[in-house]
């Protein structure tokens, strides 16, 4: 599921050891658990570091200029994280690109996630181009007297700039509705923020926006594609109101930001299909002109033949015959095998195709999941028709069998019940219940508070104790 997305314009001092440098250093010095130990790097552009549930890949696509970065994370959940930094040093602008998957096994977690640092790093070491007359910042922009024809040109459609405007107001205390800081920091690099100075300039604001502007509070979202327009939230005093704005106003962003179109080429997966599209090329190309010198070399062979014996006209023609038969079983030997290869070279194309259709197919379905399910039907086709099903109903049917077989021992164990004997704690140990260590009569199973069970130090109602006992442990338990 694609989290974040967003195309970035360069400045064109950064260098393309600059650029892996910059990737090096945001891993190093990121959250200790996302470190790859023991990277050295001696300026290779095709290199990859690995740890146990983590790498990173740098690839560099020559004949485009471009170089592509992944970095790769699992989670213990099963959660997989993979965030693309690709650039491209032709038209200096680049992309970044968090995405977050779920192995098969894996539990579905919170979509919670921060902003690449890495955009902090750009925009701290002045990597990244203004956006207009603005530039690109990770804290609020403060709309005082002196640059309110900032905020006012946004409002009135007169400035244009490639990434949204978040306008937000103060309140009538004259107080931030939200934590412009943080958000500011969580729309780093997809968002400018302006941050209203103080109330005062209400009326001023007014007057020169002809009543369109946010006020007391509101926040206001102004996209750069005029079809979309603006979204207005507006500000209500109640409990939890900061952190509502805040989540709205990041979802927008973020929506408007994860939709924009962008090439193949700005993609991890697009990069790696083209730099595998010149390799097949460039080999058709070798293999035609390998061709073109073997037919060459075999026609010098027949010349040569042909004047071994110049005297002799009965044997040249023999020798001219043999060696014409012999290069054309050669040739043939040749183009079937050149067929073949270009045949081979068809079918891994198609593949090639068909697990792209199929990565944006699965990618596709799981940006529109909520939910992952359990157990998948896997890619094995069955044996015989029904054959998943009758494996997954005999591991049921065994599962149940034992659960069957506790039971009936627990019926045995209790149906007499009058007290706790070491006998009957033994038993009902063997079958899975673990004793409380404070409290001898009370039984968990397996330990789960949700299956407890206390029995009384000695049976008040010798006729019908033990078999309340036995009900109650079934009804629990099993």
């Amino acid at each position: 599921m694609l989290l974040f997305s967003t195309i970035l314009e360069i400045e064109n001092k950064l260098t393309k050891d600059d650029f892996i440098r910059l990737v090096i250093e945001w891993n190093q010095n990121g959250h200790p658990s996302s470190v790859i130990a023991d990277i050295e790097w001696n300026g290779e552009r095709n290199i990859r570091f690995e740890d146990a549930n983590k790498w990173l890949e740098i690839q560099e696509y020559r004949n485009k200029n471009i170089i592509a970065v992944r970095y790769e994370k699992r989670e213990e959940d099963g959660a997989v994280w993979d965030t693309d930094y690709i650039m491209n040093f032709s038209s200096m602008k680049m992309a970044v690109r968090l995405d977050r998957s779920y192995m098969e096994e894996s539990l579905t977690v919170d979509a919670k996630f921060y902003t690449p640092f890495f955009i902090s790093l750009l925009i701290d070491r002045g990597y990244i181009k203004k956006d207009g007359n603005l530039e690109i910042r990770r804290r609020p922009l403060m709309i005082t007297d002196e640059n309110l024809d900032l905020l006012v040109n946004v409002i009135n459609g007169k400035s244009k700039y490639r990434l949204p405007v978040v306008i937000i107001t103060k309140t009538f205390y004259d107080e931030d509705p939200v934590d412009v800081a943080k958000l500011s920091k969580e729309l780093k690099g997809v968002a400018h923020v302006f941050v209203q100075e103080t109330n005062c300039t209400n009326p001023k604001i007014k007057e020169m926006c002809d009543g369109r502007n946010e006020y007391y509070g509101a926040i206001g979202i102004y996209h750069p594609n005029p079809v979309i327009g603006h979204r207005r939230y507006l500000y209500r005093m109640s409990e939890g109101i900061d952190t509502i704005l805040s989540e709205k106003v990041t979802k927008t962003v973020m929506q408007y930001s994860n939709t924009q179109l962008v090439g193949p080429l700005f993609t991890w997966f697009g990069v790696n299909n083209a730099i595998l599209q010149d390799r097949l090329t460039s080999k058709r190309a070798e293999n035609a002109e390998a061709e073109a010198g073997r037919r060459m070399a075999m026609y010098e062979l027949l010349m040569l033949k042909s004047d071994l014996d110049q005297k002799k006209e009965s044997m040249r023609q023999q020798a001219l015959e043999e060696a014409k038969a012999e290069a054309d079983a050669i040739l043939d030997g040749f183009e079937a095998d050149l067929q073949k290869k270009d045949s081979e070279i068809e079918r891994l194309t198609g593949e090639l195709e068909k697990k792209e259709r199929e990565l944006s197919w699965l990618k596709a379905k799981m940006d529109s999941m909520t939910q992952v399910p359990i157990i998948y039907a896997g890619d094995e086709d069955d044996f015989y028709p029904g054959e998943a099903k009758d494996f997954v109903l005999s591991a049921v049917r065994r599962d149940l069998a034992k659960t069957e077989q506790r039971a009936a021992e627990a019926k045995r164990l209790l149906r007499n019940y009058s007290r706790m004997t070491p006998k009957i704690r033994k038993g009902l140990e063997d079958i899975g219940f673990i004793f409380d260590k404070s409290d001898h009569q009370k039984i968990k199973y397996y330990g789960d508070d949700r299956y407890t069970v206390i029995y009384a130090s000695t049976s008040s109602d010798q006729g019908c104790g033990g078999e309340n006992n036995v009900h109650t442990t079934i009804k629990k338990a099993f």
